[in-house]
């Protein structure tokens, strides 16, 4: 009774070890455990063909690279054309500016600035000479363009009138106010070219009529608007000729009365001129 109670153990034993081995065993039929249970690693990877995200495994695995036909062509990148317009450079060097023939034309008629051609084209002798003439007579910027400022100053030198001011025997400065422009003579002969200036604003209108340089001082101070006179000339009522402290083509100021000057030509003036010296003041500035 001893010996079948065990033979009996021993086979329910071989039962339980074989139903619970059959229950791990993958089933290569159905890609997946017989059972529900956990599948071999990397089997979902290759029944669905998805890689996934990167895992710590795959560190040294390299990038899959998609196929050749799935490579996207490269984007053709068009540059547009630059718009052309009035300011831009031309094969002169120089942007072209609204008033190129007026300004060719006035600069021929003053000359002294180099070859001009007057067709209202920019050319490389335009431009060199234009530029020139924006130097000289302190316009910004010095680009040759003939814009504006440009046309304004060539325009009141190339018609200013030596001839109209009544200079004596000796030295005179001479105030064109209409055109806003001066010059010196000596003995009848122009011994500075007109060139620009700029006098009193309207409330402070520097007066025609005839005067006399009856002091002068290399650097006057201002004491009513605190401020330094270079080269400083006087003639009348606390007026007189200096270098200008601004910007002398901002037409919307000018002075109270004197007559302001570029750097070079209050220095040529302050060279010429000595207390005595005859001053000659015609027209009226527009405006005042």
């Amino acid at each position: 009774m001893k010996r079948v109670c065990n033979t009996s153990r021993l086979v329910a034993l071989l039962v339980v070890v074989l139903v619970g081995s059959g229950a791990c065993t993958f089933d290569p039929q159905t890609g997946g455990s017989g059972g529900g249970g956990a599948a071999p690693a990397g089997a979902a990877e290759k029944a669905t063909g998805a890689s996934g995200a990167p895992g710590p495994d795959q560190r040294d695995r390299p990038t899959p690279v998609a196929p050749t036909s799935a490579t996207p062509k490269p984007t053709r990148t068009v540059t547009p054309k630059p718009t052309p317009s009035t300011g831009t450079p031309t094969v002169a060097g120089c942007p072209q500016g609204q008033h190129q023939r007026q300004v060719e034309t006035y600069l021929a008629q003053v000359g002294g600035f180099g070859t001009v051609t007057v067709d209202g084209r920019q050319s490389a002798a335009d431009c060199a000479a234009i530029k020139k003439f924006q130097k000289r007579y302190g316009i910004r910027p010095v680009e040759g363009r003939a814009g504006p400022t440009t046309l304004d100053v060539a325009q009141r030198l190339a018609t200013t009138d030596p001839s109209r001011c009544k200079a004596g025997t000796g030295t005179t400065f001479c105030v064109d106010l209409t055109r806003q422009t001066v010059w010196a003579v000596r003995g009848g002969k122009v011994i500075m070219e007109p060139t620009v200036t700029r006098t009193g604003m309207s409330g402070y209108r520097t007066p025609s009529g005839t005067f006399t340089v009856n002091f002068r001082n290399p650097k006057e101070w201002s004491d009513p608007y605190e401020v330094w006179l270079p080269y400083w000339q006087h003639f009348t009522q606390g007026m007189g000729f200096h270098e200008t402290t601004t910007y002398l083509h901002d037409k919307s100021i000018g002075s109270h009365g004197c007559v302001n000057l570029l750097h070079v030509d209050a220095v040529r003036m302050w060279e010429l001129g000595k207390v005595g010296t005859r001053v000659v003041l015609i027209g009226r500035r527009p405006g005042t």
